[in-house]
């Protein structure tokens, strides 16, 4: 039996702004995946676990990394999806031995990322422009930031393990990021059937026709 709809959902509104949320009362969504994915769209968009100088460090570093063009009613909450995971700290079950456990990993790193940016702009990383913060990212990610606030944990290694992956990961674990790929959702438990190229099942929408506006004015994303 379907599970009552959300209040916090806005059901008929959020449906009409994106493709995947019309399935949630189909037979492709069961009752755990109606709650996974109702946590996710009810995640206050504000710390839970962070400081507030982390918090805007996180929230300009997961817009530089995802940056995202649709109305802010409809931007995935990266960051705090990010700090969700740090405030239960939800672990992957591995790490790099180079890395500090996840809640350490990410202290540094943004406390470092913040010395960094003081250090050649007199300016935490949040108040930069965007072209300032892409080159403290780039800098990162080529190893190039030797801060002694970064306690010998690797820059690099920081944003290819721990930036990359949980940044990314937070933004495609929501369904708008889903509309805005063309991504029909979970399928469960009907699942996918048709798995080749170029074939979809019979309750899959078909690809909209080049020119048609998306979720963000982009073709066939």
């Amino acid at each position: 039996m379907n599970g009552a709809r959300d209040p916090r959902m806005k059901g008929d509104a959020d449906a009409a702004r994106g493709g995947v949320l019309a399935k949630r009362d189909s037979p492709s969504w069961d009752d755990i995946t109606r709650r996974v994915i109702d946590a996710r769209l009810a995640t206050p968009n504000h710390a839970r676990f962070l400081g507030p100088t982390h918090w805007r460090t996180l929230v300009a570093l997961c817009a530089c990394v995802v940056p995202q063009r649709a109305p802010a009613r409809d931007q995935v909450p990266v960051a705090a999806l990010v700090d969700t995971k740090l405030l239960e700290d939800r672990r992957d079950g591995f790490r790099d031995a180079r890395l500090p456990p996840l809640r350490d990993a990410w202290a540094i790193g943004l406390a470092a990322l913040d010395a960094e940016s003081r250090r050649a702009f007199r300016h935490p990383f949040a108040d930069l422009d965007d072209a300032g913060q892409r080159g403290m990212v780039a800098r990162m990610q080529r190893g190039e930031l030797h801060h002694r606030s970064w306690h010998d944990m690797p820059c690099n290694v920081f944003f290819e393990k721990r930036v990359l992956h949980d940044v990314c990961t937070a933004y495609y674990s929501h369904p708008y990021a889903w509309n805005a790929l063309g991504f029909g959702g979970p399928a469960n438990p009907r699942g996918y059937v048709r798995l080749g190229f170029d074939r979809r099942d019979p309750w899959e929408p078909e690809m909209s026709a080049p020119g048609t506006p998306g979720p963000e004015d982009d073709d066939d994303r």
